[in-house]
């Protein structure tokens, strides 16, 4: 079976991200399969300079206006399709803004260029490969399965994955002229929305099959606190959505083997721990003492929650506690956050950016890591937490609440407990779970089983990617059918 799968960033080569590091993963679990997956992406400039002897195997003189190439090139075992259009993507910032973190204006051409491209792939533009399903990834791919049902591609299946819902594509209607499709895809059943022109809305009308990150996130989106305005037609569209929660690569996220980290460790040897502890602190210049280093690793945004962090940090150093944090995103967050470590100098430590290796030392390091999001379509650190014995204090919402078993009483009792879960998501329901938290912290023995627990859950792809695989089978049953 081969699949197209259309993605704007892909892990290792490109990531600001969950959904790069499942558009980088999934295509490896689903090999096992049977499954052959090959990846269309932007040529950005760090993606180009990284492709090692790429080949070109298909041109196109006008896409949306511009010339561009596409060019086939492996890359740690990923099959890609990198769309080398230099008026498009071959410029400073990142994947989506420049770099002040404006959103470039022509974000609509760029990426309707990407789904153009995709659906001339299903076509059959490649001389030797042709795709038998085609997946999209969130706003910026959406438009392939739009480009497919009005160029006389229906026939072949389509799913759309969203990552976050809340990130829509959503354009001027003066763009609709420009995207060359016929004059009926600008309708309520096509790409219009409140008299714009919706990516997003265009693919969830369109697809065969929608996908979602996590069961519980595909059954919230479905309601309007998270349904962000769509949730109508993800109603009329119940019987093809399907939620499945995400895996992480467990070969890149392996304490036992991860070279990021100061000391390798195996749930069996969490003594090992304490040199990457050791590590954190002096990479935050922060205290060494009795209490529990807790972590943020994230986007400093209002949906993560990153308010209701800066309300409890002069409260969580009043309990003993510490805090590290690493991210980037709102200034006003960004300087709460700061103004709390200077107030608490030795006891909080923040830096601003994003870093990798860092992140993976933080989960190897830290003792629990704080994830307080408004909502989380799935979320990765509480997987990564849990890979880590880093044990995960999570909002009860979307995939979090899917992914992590809360510490109660019976949970307890039954030694199935791997993190903790609060609500309402605010600061009080934050500060009743940290409550719990420095409760089992004073248990060595119950701290030990719910990292142990937590080291033991199936984090990895292989459950999800049988589920995706079974996915595809029917739809190319359903195909085969009509």
């Amino acid at each position: 079976m081969n699949i197209l799968s259309v993605a704007s960033e892909v892990f290792p080569l490109i990531k600001t991200g969950g959904l790069a590091d499942v558009a980088g993963a999934l295509p490896l679990a689903l090999a096992g399969h049977g499954i052959r997956v090959r990846t269309l992406m932007p040529g950005y400039p760090i993606v180009m300079q990284r492709l090692a002897g790429p080949k070109v195997v298909a041109t196109f003189d006008d896409l949306l206006g511009e010339p561009a190439r596409i060019l086939a090139a492996t890359h740690e075992g990923l099959d890609l399709l990198v769309l080398d259009a230099p008026a498009f993507f071959d410029r400073p910032g990142g994947p989506y803004t420049d770099g002040s973190g404006n959103d470039f204006v022509d974000n609509w051409q760029r990426f309707a260029a990407l789904s153009f491209a995709g659906a001339e792939v299903a076509r059959g533009l490649l001389p030797d490969w042709r795709p038998d399903i085609v997946q999209a990834h969130d706003w910026q791919a959406a438009m392939t399965p739009v480009y497919m049902r009005y160029t006389g591609l229906q026939h072949i299946p389509t799913i759309l994955t969203v990552h976050n819902l809340a990130f829509q594509g959503q354009f001027g209607a003066d763009i609709f002229d420009k995207l060359r499709l016929p004059p009926q895809a600008f309708a309520v059943d096509g790409l219009e929305y409140y008299g714009d022109v919706g990516f997003l809305k265009g693919g969830l009308r369109t697809a065969w099959s929608i996908t979602t990150v996590s069961p519980t996130y595909a059954q919230e989106i479905m309601t309007p606190e998270y349904g962000m305005g769509l949730e109508g037609l993800i109603n009329a569209r119940a019987a093809d959505l399907e939620g499945i929660v995400n895996g992480i690569d467990t070969a890149v996220w392996n304490p036992e083997s991860d070279t990021h980290i100061a000391r390798p460790y195996a749930a069996g040897s969490l003594r090992q721990r304490a040199v990457n502890r050791q590590a954190v602190a002096e990479r935050f210049n922060i205290e060494q003492d009795g209490g529990p280093i807790f972590c943020v690793i994230s986007r400093l945004t209002w949906q993560k929650g990153i308010d209701i962090i800066a309300d409890v940090t002069d409260w969580i150093v009043e309990q003993g506690g510490k805090l590290v944090v690493l991210g980037s995103g709102d200034q006003g967050l960004e300087g709460a956050l700061l103004a709390a470590a200077s107030r608490h100098r030795g006891r909080i430590g923040i830096v601003i950016g994003y870093n990798e290796p860092l992140s993976h030392l933080m989960q190897a390091g830290a003792d629990a890591i704080l994830i307080p999001s408004r909502f989380e379509p799935c979320g990765l650190t509480q997987l990564y937490g849990l890979r880590y014995g880093c044990i995960p204090v999570v909002a009860r919402t979307g995939g979090l609440a899917d992914t992590v078993i809360d510490a109660n009483e019976a949970a307890l009792s039954a030694r199935v407990a791997t993190g903790f879960q609060f609500t309402p998501i605010n600061a009080d329901g934050l500060r009743q779970a940290l409550r719990r938290v420095f409760k089992a912290w004073q248990e060595p023995k119950v701290w030990g089983r719910i990292q142990n627990q937590g080291m033991k859950a199936e984090v990895s792809w292989e459950s999800s990617a049988a589920r995706y695989a079974d996915l595809f089978s029917s739809l190319l049953t359903r195909a085969n059918l009509s």
